[in-house]
């Protein structure tokens, strides 16, 4: 088996930055070695300053697929994951047909993907009103984990659930040992807002805003907080938006409770006082919020009450984001980022003072830690897959819509200057991105625990 060597004078470990080189085995690191120490068998590649970052892990993706491949796709998802130096994505149980609920629905995502994703995958399953008797089976099948909504989640066919069938979902939950993934906002005070926001003008962001408060995510996490004090289960907030939220969940951390928090990273780069009238590419649920709360999500993330900086990759057909309305009511709310994720958090990072030990952190071991792929995933040690990123720091470039690779290339970023560039991603060994092209063997295959 050939010895390969990759070589960087920014290679980026749990234990910091440094020179070094990783051999490489077949699929796996077999060790990091000083450049210096590379055996002279080994076929050896130096990229110089060039970073060499774990392959990011997207623990919140919507694929879409089966069944509205025509938002997205496993073909197209993976193809703007290389692109953007992930290896590995986690996709949501909902927006497929069918939704992934039941074990057969699970084997039905399974066909979809086979040899048509660049990249690693593995998914989770759904926890919807009816499907408590489905939850442990899903489990033996091969699922990451859960993920349900507390508020109706913008689709039919993917129910969200009520305080009495989360109650009776979490029994089976917690006999996984998986963690349960939440959508954290309760209906009450979004339809409250939406009720006195009736004759306001939606074509404006503010009028958005106010319809989806603060107080509806509140409420959610001190419910949810509750429930696993009662139900001992793992649980894990998504796309946290609120950061007045950041104090009870320290609480909880220091109380013990097995809770961890993610955020986004249109929540870490857009500030909601910049969005203009109409600009429904802006729109998300939890939404953007002020330029302020933004600065307390990257406090969150200073503190480590915030574990992880995931996509929430949320695409869809051109005429449901509405962009000719500008209705922020009726467009559909998701942000596509899978291409750029990764510049535009490093961009923020930078500039308050972040290392690429934190992004690494943030966007490849706790993913990866999350999903229960962190055995080999997540990375650069010795067992691990060869899950590469090579990325220039000082590099800058404008989002333009050829770099984006995702089905349908809109986005918010258009023509900012970024900082970073992915200049290859390579995926157990083998390249499957550089700069702006594939590789035309397709390798990725789903992750199993």
């Amino acid at each position: 088996m050939t010895l390969r060597a990759f070589v960087s004078r920014r290679v980026v470990t749990r234990e910091g930055v440094r020179p070094a080189a990783i051999l490489v085995e077949g699929e796996r690191v077999r060790e990091l070695v000083a450049p210096e120490e590379v055996p002279a068998q080994a076929d050896s590649r130096d990229f110089g300053e060039v970073a060499i970052l774990p392959g990011l892990v997207d623990s919140h993706v919507h694929i879409n697929d089966p069944g509205r491949a025509d938002w997205e796709g496993f073909e197209t998802a993976g193809r703007a994951a290389a692109a953007g130096g992930y290896t590995l994505l986690v996709d949501m149980p909902l927006n497929c047909l069918p939704a992934t609920t039941t074990v057969e629905a699970l084997g039905a995502k399974r066909a979809a993907a086979k040899d048509r994703c660049r990249v690693d995958w593995t998914a989770w399953g759904g926890v919807v009103a009816d499907n408590q008797n489905d939850i442990e089976p899903l489990a033996k099948a091969g699922v990451s984990g859960f993920k349900c909504f507390l508020v109706h989640p913008g689709i039919d066919g993917f129910t969200m659930v009520t305080e009495g069938q989360l109650r009776a979902a979490l029994p089976h939950v917690a006999r996984t040992g998986l963690p349960l993934l939440v959508h954290a906002e309760l209906p009450g005070p979004i339809d409250r807002a939406t009720q006195e926001l009736a004759d306001a003008d939606w074509s404006c962001y503010p009028t958005y805003l106010k319809s989806r408060p603060e107080e509806a995510e509140l409420s959610a996490i001190r419910l949810l907080l509750s429930l696993c004090r009662e139900y001992k289960f793992r649980l894990h907030i998504v796309h946290l938006c609120a950061s007045q939220a950041l104090p009870e969940l320290r609480g909880a951390r220091s109380e013990g409770l097995a809770v961890t928090v993610e955020t986004c990273p249109h929540y870490l780069h857009i500030a909601g006082e910049t969005i203009p009238k109409g600009a429904t590419l802006f729109k998300c649920a939890p939404p953007i919020r002020s330029r302020d709360n933004r600065e307390k999500l990257w406090q969150g993330l200073r503190d480590g009450i915030i574990d992880l900086v995931a996509t929430d990759h949320s695409p869809c057909p051109l005429e449901m984001k509405g962009l000719a309305e500008g209705n922020f009511k009726t467009a559909w709310g998701g942000i596509a980022s899978l291409s750029v994720a990764l510049p535009v958090v490093y961009s923020e990072a930078r500039a308050r003072g972040f290392t690429l030990t934190d992004i690494a952190r943030w966007m490849a071991e706790a993913p990866a830690q999350l999903a229960g792929c962190d055995k080999r995933k997540g990375r650069i040690a010795a067992g691990y897959d060869a899950d590469f990123v090579m990325f220039a720091p000082e590099d800058e470039f404008e989002v333009s819509r050829d770099r984006l690779y995702y089905r349908h290339t809109v986005s918010p970023y258009l023509g900012e200057k970024l900082h970073g560039l992915v200049k290859a991603t390579y995926l157990r060994g083998k390249e499957v991105f550089k700069e702006g092209g594939f590789s035309d063997e397709v390798t990725g295959r789903e992750y199993r625990c």
